[in-house]
């Protein structure tokens, strides 16, 4: 799935002027690529970030403000604010052919729920994204990942996932997605509760002794 993004030309180039576009609204971005060459634009950063929480690498529509059209592209790295995460400084684009693979990382979707979680297991999830490559048009919004028979002590590992007919996957095959551990079972406590019980015989031997003393 494609996503549509409009970009205005940008001339501003001090500090200033940068500053000022991102209080406006707009994000300084560069987009590169055989077709377009180099451009400095900006693009709505409400736009972006909504983008962005629905798939920071799916394909964008990025409406070229020279007359171009629209031209497919990705983005390539993103410069945010160290303290407000969501303010994004500036993003660099590189235009992609539809007819080239490309590669990209694409979301794991965990479904169902494991067999071990059932019987007290801790699902622990060491892998969130799986790297792949394949033609722009066959990149999945995600990939689905069925737990449901994972039991205690198993693990999943990325030779294992299903993955769609065209999709190479980049990842190394023996890196572990998903893992069940069993649960640590609890210790009792009793050594306190006998200390105290020992103490209090201790304390009343003492008074006893005491009064058995002659004055």
């Amino acid at each position: 799935m494609a996503f549509s993004l409009k970009a205005e030309s940008r001339k501003e180039t001090t500090k200033s002027d940068i500053k000022q576009l991102r209080i406006q609204g707009r994000v300084p971005a560069v987009v590169y690529g055989e077709k377009i060459g180099s451009a400095v634009i900006t693009v709505d950063q409400k736009e972006l970030v909504a983008l962005l929480r629905q798939n920071p690498h799916a394909i964008i529509d990025l409406d070229m403000p020279d007359g171009s059209g629209k031209q497919p592209v990705m983005i390539n790295e993103i410069q945010r604010d160290k303290l407000k995460r969501e303010r994004l400084l500036h993003i660099d684009f590189h235009q992609i052919n539809m007819d080239e693979p490309v590669k990209t990382v694409v979301a794991l979707e965990f479904i169902g729920e494991a067999e071990g979680a059932k019987e007290g297991g801790i699902v622990q999830i060491q892998m969130h994204e799986l790297e792949i490559r394949c033609l722009p048009s066959q990149i999945p919004s995600s990939i689905k990942v069925d737990i449901s028979n994972v039991g205690l002590g198993d693990n999943i590992l990325v030779n294992q996932l299903s993955v769609p007919a065209g999709i190479e996957v980049k990842s190394e095959s023996h890196d572990l997605v998903l893992t069940v551990l069993a649960p640590q079972k609890e210790i009792a406590v009793e050594e306190p509760a006998n200390n105290e019980e020992k103490v209090g015989q201790a304390e009343t031997s003492n008074e006893a002794a005491t009064e058995e003393q002659p004055v």
